[in-house]
């Protein structure tokens, strides 16, 4: 059974790539997301390893290592919780 991690405080300059190889050493990596921001394109500093075997080795071993002159902050990954509206409010109480 896979199990997903959450990579937090990366570098800006880092890949897809690199990521996969600093992980690999722990086991197999399934896939590797690192999140961009819509709007500029810009890495935002995290991302996402989902590995087959190895993950509790990585979270171990990674926490806390320095990546790229960052301390990377490695654990499991929680499930996002459902947003609401995007308005802010009840729009249901408008009057117009």
């Amino acid at each position: 059974m896979s199990k997903k991690l959450y990579v937090g405080n990366l570098p800006f300059s880092t890949n897809e790539d690199e990521i996969r190889d600093l992980f690999a050493a722990y086991g197999e990596v399934q896939s590797v997301s690192l999140i961009v921001d819509r709007e500029t394109g810009r890495l935002r500093g995290f991302g996402f390893v989902e590995m087959a075997e190895g993950a509790e080795d990585a979270m171990e071993a990674l926490n806390g290592k320095a990546f790229g002159g960052r301390d990377l902050r490695v654990n499991e990954a929680q499930e996002r919780q459902p947003r609401s509206g995007g308005y802010g409010g009840d729009r249901s109480r408008n009057s117009w």
